[in-house]
């Protein structure tokens, strides 16, 4: 950029964003994004899926890039975070437990605006948590909804010994306890198993909600249950 006369070619091969560039035409503007949300293969950047079975696949893909140690990190750029600055419009909703091991934007490889994410421990659920995750498919038409259980849930470990040793988690813990008494007698206290029936359960329910079950019905939407392997990095599908 020497004495500033490097011209709009130079600075899109650069990677660059700047104010002057994103104020002119909007064609203009999107020549930028296109350029610089490139991936390092420098390949267009795919358009956002549109169907519930694109999303997942997206998703999917993204997975075995983490796996294999070759995530590419996309969306993760100031171009990105000037784009989606103003109007959001994500593929896909997950529901993940809080868990520091278990971040979805790492575990699908995605980026800034790709996902909403909605997380509690043990992936519970409660009206607040279902208005949340309602919010893009009722709103934005996100087409697909992931309930993501994993590996070891911490959660879901501390409910099953609380409703062994028939004792109360402290504060409201004991609460996420109570959400997941029913998955723990079906599970004769295994935990990995209580986990998958958790998962399940969530995905029963919020397949069964006022404003989803249309949304299904018609093929614009699915909701999907999912594993996490702390160990692999693997995500796997339940139903």
């Amino acid at each position: 950029m020497r004495n500033h006369m490097i011209g709009r070619r130079g600075l899109l091969r650069a990677g660059l964003v700047v104010g002057g560039l994103l104020t002119g035409t909007a064609a203009a503007g999107s020549a930028v994004f296109a350029q610089t949300a490139q991936p390092s293969g420098g390949s267009a950047p795919d358009p956002r899926p549109a169907t519930p079975d694109q999303a997942w696949a997206t998703l999917r893909e993204g997975n075995r890039r983490w796996v294999a140690g070759t995530a590419t990190h996309p969306h993760q750029d100031a171009a990105r975070r000037t784009q989606v600055a103003q109007k959001q419009d994500p593929f896909a909703v997950v529901f993940s437990c809080i868990d520091s091991r278990v971040a979805p934007e790492l575990v699908f490889d995605t980026g800034l605006g790709d996902l909403f994410v909605v997380r509690t421990a043990g992936q519970t659920i409660d009206p607040l948590v279902t208005g949340a995750a309602e919010y893009g498919p009722a709103e934005l038409g996100t087409p697909l909804v992931v309930v993501l259980g994993h590996q070891r849930c911490g959660a879901v470990t501390a409910a099953a010994e609380s409703l062994h040793d028939h004792e109360k988690l402290p504060g409201e813990l004991n609460t996420i306890a109570d959400s997941l008494r029913s998955a723990y007698k079906r599970s004769g206290g295994d935990v990995d198993k209580m986990i998958r029936i958790n998962t399940l359960d969530v995905v029963s329910r919020l397949k069964k909600d006022k404003l989803f079950a249309p949304r299904i019905a018609k093929g614009k939407l699915k909701v999907i249950g999912a594993y996490y392997s702390i160990d692999t990095g693997e995500v796997t599908r339940l139903v």
